[in-house]
């Protein structure tokens, strides 16, 4: 059997068998960006420094203040008005979209 010293992957079993439960669960959060390549572009993704508008500002405190007498809208009931479900929406998220020609 190779040492770990020779061994990458049994130099990280010895190490991560050496930790406490908690480091172990911010080594796992740190693995799964590093073999998951959406989520390391999510990590290395640039802070959002877009400044926020008036009119965002504005719309975001209307939407508070509708809040205060009013039921939220669920996701559901917004895709229901499109005609699509819980389902339909997952699968667009999984599927890319087909060119449209010009003008459709």
């Amino acid at each position: 059997m190779a040492s770990a010293a020779n061994n990458p992957k049994q130099q990280a079993h010895e190490l991560i068998d050496s930790m406490a439960p908690g480091q172990v669960a911010a080594v796992i959060s740190m693995l799964r960006i590093v073999a998951d390549p959406l989520a390391r572009s999510l990590a290395n993704a640039p802070y959002e420094d877009e400044l926020i508008s008036d009119e965002e500002t504005r719309a975001a405190a209307a939407s508070k203040v509708w809040l205060k007498d009013n039921e939220p809208i669920s996701n559901e009931d917004v895709l229901a008005e499109f005609g699509l479900t819980g389902e339909d929406f997952e699968r667009m998220g999984r599927t890319p979209l087909e060119p449209q020609a010009p003008g459709q």
